[in-house]
């Protein structure tokens, strides 16, 4: 990808992920790797910064006898998601108003729906 991720999308990605249900670390990383290039050693900090700040818990469970840290939002995190994702909306818009030269979605046939 040709664009840059910058640290507020990789933290609206983690907090979307994990607001699917809990997660694991690789299994994070892997998702966010079907959209960017992500380094797994990037994540690591982002998740444990994103505990502290409140907006993510965590806890381990055994997995083939090993211990396996899940990520839990939390409702802290879940009203960051829900900011993240109003943000990315009027982003978009204005992004795809720029790189469309002012077309409207009727123009151009492309829907500006997001949820």
């Amino acid at each position: 990808m040709v664009y840059q991720l910058g640290s507020a999308l990789l933290d609206a990605f983690v907090l979307a992920i994990v607001s699917k249900g809990d997660a694991y670390g690789y299994q994070i990383s892997q998702e966010i790797k079907t959209v960017v290039n992500l380094k797994e050693s990037t994540l690591y900090p982002v998740l444990k910064r994103m505990q502290e700040a409140g907006y993510l818990e965590v806890y381990d469970q055994p997995f083939q006898g090993r211990n396996r840290r899940y990520y839990r939002i939390t409702d802290s995190g879940q009203d960051k998601k829900r900011y993240y994702v109003k943000e990315w909306i009027d982003f978009r818009m204005d992004v795809e108003r720029i790189l469309r030269g002012g077309e409207s979605d009727e123009q151009t046939g492309i829907s500006a729906d997001f949820e």
